[in-house]
């Protein structure tokens, strides 16, 4: 190629956007940059300033309290328990794994545990060390949330925006720092966005971007939502580029190469299909589980609209911050609206606006929802947030773009009404929000249920809990090796039939979590917990402590 075919390149300052090669500067506001071209502004000092600052943001908001607030989840007892019997068994789980997730996020939990001193106790129990990798796992994202927003916008006022929400947000406070597989998912595709915005598209970019995406969906399959907007965004990357063909192919392989690694385990293991190629729902295969009759079984799950009366919506999400997934919306809608409206030069919001929309879309779908899944929207609304307020204020002076958004924050975090840094308390009095309150430490509770157990209970008694403690009594002696979660009772041939013979009177103890007793109410359509509230019912409380709405028993049978 000679000198004079070559394509030009252009040098771009610190807040400027690159100008478009083949079209003339369009009149109106500034066009996004040519994200096809690769033409990204340089980071610049201000830029690195901003990142510091958020990256510091985002340790002080998800790191303080991080051991005591909040209370212990069942679902991070869960993961962290199948991560214990890979370190611990070299197996996928301590009960019978029937593919309700892909592996891959308490594969990397049990990764991050095993090189540790302690392991699973090194920062006091495995929940705790699962926090910390979610910590870590925060400040990652924070870095390539950042540098996604100023790359598609061009503007470091609207990373910066981004990724203030995306650290004080209440909603990001209490979801991210919990061990979730949707914080893992969310890291490793918001890792396959960055790679695809790389300054040069090479196959090593097309690679990498693939094999994150194909970690995503091991780790939990819902990624697979975004999936049609990281294509198109890979198409517009590569399109009329010599490394098209390599590209196109070679990201589909990488993503490939994880999601079939795990079917290959279900094929090995002679799990992949039920026996019979029996699909009916109202009958499960006895004789083994299946991976694709899992599949099924979740796809035809129902549990009403997120709209619905009664909904995470109105009595979890909008609680915590309402404000937030209101202007997360109003963003989303201006982004898809600008985006599809002139799609050649808004691609950067039309690839937002989609990403958004795709995941609300999968949790308006009307199946069974669960309060966390709201996790993977918040770095989406984010991004929406940030995209948008940098349009809006493009026109104004440089001071007063920056002074705007600034006096805009600190009343979003010094309004009590907000609850982001202050609230009004049960006295009526202004006060630290909860996750900021340096008194509160709602885990406490937990170890202090733990503590009676090791003092007061055999440790060959046979107990029904929840997953929150189940690491606790099996990692640290004395073990109890009959202490088991009521989910595993109920369904757990080798647990219900062998240990319990699914009679009440075979129970010495029930532990009682916060939630227990509704998800063993919501877990009995079938009435396989029966025997279990049976057992309840015919037990003496021996134990009990409340803070709030907290409320933790422990319960002798008979």
């Amino acid at each position: 190629m000679s000198r004079e075919t070559r394509p030009k390149l252009f040098v771009v300052h610190e807040g400027e956007r690159a100008p478009a090669r083949q079209a003339p500067a369009p009149t109106g506001p500034k066009a996004q940059p040519p994200i096809t071209l690769g033409e990204f502004p340089q980071l610049g000092q201000r830029g690195r300033i901003a990142v510091v600052v958020a990256v510091l943001t985002g340790l002080v908001t998800h790191g303080w309290h991080l051991f005591q607030y909040p209370l212990y989840l069942t679902d991070e007892g869960i993961y962290m328990q199948r991560a214990w019997s890979l370190v611990r068994q070299n197996r996928l789980s301590p009960y019978t794994y029937d593919y309700d997730h892909a592996p891959g996020g308490w594969i990397q939990l049990a990764g991050f545990a095993f090189p540790l001193p302690n392991q699973f106790e090194t920062f006091g129990n495995a929940v705790n060390t699962g926090r910390l990798l979610m910590l870590i796992v925060h400040l990652l994202s924070v870095v390539l949330l950042f540098e996604i927003v100023r790359r598609l916008s061009g503007s470091v006022l609207a990373a910066s925006v981004a990724a203030f929400f995306y650290n004080v947000s209440p909603l990001a406070v209490y979801f991210q720092r919990q061990v979730l597989l949707d914080n893992l998912m969310t890291f490793w595709v918001l890792l396959s966005l960055y790679l695809l915005l790389g300054r040069e598209m090479r196959i090593r970019q097309a690679l990498g971007a693939g094999a994150a995406l194909g970690i995503a969906l091991i780790t939990k399959e819902n990624a697979l939502f975004f999936v049609p907007a990281l294509v198109y965004l890979l198409h517009r990357r590569v399109r009329g580029s010599t490394q098209r063909r390599f590209a196109t192919s070679l990201w589909p392989f990488a993503v490939a190469i994880p999601v079939g690694a795990y079917l290959l385990y279900a094929v090995l293991k002679n799990e992949l299909l039920p026996s019979g190629l029996d699909f009916d729902l109202n009958n499960p295969p006895a004789d083994h589980v299946s991976l694709l009759y899992t599949l099924w079984w979740q796809v035809n799950r129902s549990q009403g609209s997120l709209l619905g009366e009664g909904s995470f919506l109105y009595t979890s999400w909008i609680e915590k911050d309402g404000l937030f997934l209101l202007l997360g919306l109003l963003a989303m809608s201006a982004c898809l609206y600008w985006g599809f409206r002139d799609r050649q030069r808004n691609l950067a919001l039309l690839v937002v606006g989609t990403l958004s929309v795709a995941y609300t879309f999968y949790l308006m779908r009307g199946s069974v929802l669960l309060d966390f899944y709201v996790a993977p929207v918040i770095p989406l609304f984010a991004m929406s947030i940030g995209m948008v307020t940098d349009r809006l204020l493009r026109r104004l002076g440089p001071l007063l773009r920056i002074a705007l958004p600034a006096a805009v924050g600190a009343v979003v975090l010094l309004a009590p009404a907000t609850d982001y840094l202050l609230t009004v308390n049960t006295e009526g009095r202004v006060a630290l929000a909860d996750q900021y309150h340096p008194k509160l430490n709602l885990t406490r509770l937990q170890e202090q249920q733990v503590d009676w157990i090791r003092e007061n209970v055999p440790s060959d008694a046979r107990i029904i809990m929840d997953d929150d403690l189940w690491s606790e009594l099996h990692d640290v002696p004395p073990f109890y090796p009959f202490a088991h979660s009521h989910w595993n009772a109920a369904a757990d041939p080798d647990v219900r039939d062998k240990l319990f013979g699914k009679n009440w009177k075979n129970v010495d103890y029930i532990v009682v979590s916060n939630q227990m007793r509704r998800a063993m109410e919501l877990n009995n359509g079938d009435g396989r917990e029966d025997w279990i509230m049976t057992a309840l019912k015919n037990a003496k409380k021996v134990w009990e402590t409340k803070q709030g709405d907290i409320n933790l028993q422990v319960y002798r049978v008979g």
